[in-house]
């Protein structure tokens, strides 16, 4: 294992550490936990948004921390959920009399925890709601869900609940936007190679030197085929109608498409994948809104990419243009 790390107990630690001090100006760390949080947090009488779950997504989940997207953001081991003590001490962090809104990702550990959370938050008279995020249309169940996966459609969540509570939105409206935005987005995953868990010291999975897996999950999980490597346009066709048929997305929608690397990916095959991927859209006649390409849900340092498309509509394109200042999405 070659990582650039101190004692691989304490990555966490050190990343969250890291990550404060280079945003000194937009971010801070609450005390004892790992939680971080938007510098004037809580805003008074706005939604507060807390996201999180286990390390080695980054930017995902603290670099969307800021104005127009999260509050806060909650920071578990490596490919490992958060404990319900530190979403709570996220809530009560960010909570400025409006309510809190929990962005999950459709995970085990993820779904129960922030929950828990949530009871507790509600206890201290702190009111709650929350979206599960389940964008992979690969596989219905894993070992670590039970449905579908929560991956790097999460991103276009963030964006869209965040900048409705910045409009000052009621805690229902903020669920409303995320509830539309989960129910038209869509995703799916390739990998090249495997990734390492610090801890571990060795790949979670193994690959040949000419194989791919199709429908893999951000911590490595099995996707649908295992096959030999194929082109990049090849590989984007599939994940592209794989993602169109499931909608499904008909002649005449417009989508906003995000190509993310999944951590050891060169932006030079995001953007190949990219072309193929606006070719099998223009074909389908689904007009192409906005594109974003690099990385914003990773694996560590796994090769491979995911597609994904929103459904747009009106209000959802004014939502992504509105103004975000998280240091990994600013608009």
């Amino acid at each position: 294992m070659k990582k650039i790390i101190n004692d691989p107990n304490r990555v966490v630690e050190d990343m969250v550490n890291g990550m404060v001090q280079a945003f000194p100006n937009q971010l801070k760390r609450i005390p004892g936990t790992m939680v971080i949080s938007r510098q004037e947090a809580p805003v008074k009488n706005k939604v507060g948004l807390v996201s999180g779950g286990g390390s080695g997504h980054e930017p995902a989940h603290a670099g969307y921390v800021g104005k127009g997207m999260l509050d806060a953001a909650v920071a578990g081991e490596v490919f490992t959920s958060p404990t319900p003590d530190q979403v709570l001490e996220a809530i009560k962090a960010v909570d400025g009399g409006a309510g809190v809104f929990l962005i999950i990702k459709n995970y085990t550990g993820d779904v129960l925890n922030f929950e828990m959370a949530a009871e507790l938050a509600e206890a201290e008279g702190i009111q709650v709601e929350k979206v599960i995020v389940n964008d992979d249309v690969a596989v219905e169940d894993s070992d670590f869900t039970t449905g579908r996966r929560g991956i790097a459609g999460t991103i276009f969540v963030h964006k869209l609940a965040g900048a409705k509570a910045e409009q000052g939105a009621t805690l229902q409206e903020v669920k409303v936007i995320a509830d539309k935005v989960v129910q038209n987005v869509r995703s799916m995953g390739m990998a090249l190679t495997p990734c390492t868990v610090p801890a571990a010291g060795k790949p979670s999975f193994n690959l040949e030197e000419n194989e791919m897996e199709i429908g893999i999950g951000i911590h490595g999980e099995a996707g649908i085929e295992r096959k030999e490597i194929s082109t990049a346009d090849e590989i984007a066709e599939e994940l592209t109608m794989k993602i169109i048929e499931d909608l499904p997305y008909q002649s005449g929608d417009e989508v906003a498409v995000m190509i993310n690397g999944l951590g050891s990916t060169p932006e030079m095959e995001l953007y190949i994948v990219s072309r193929k991927v606006q070719e099998v859209l223009k074909e389908k006649g689904i007009q192409v809104y906005q594109t974003f390409v690099g990385e914003f849900m990773t694996s560590l340092e796994m090769a491979g990419c995911s597609v994904t498309l929103l459904k747009l509509d009106n209000e959802l394109k004014e939502l992504l243009h509105a103004e975000s200042l998280a240091p990994a999405f600013r608009v």
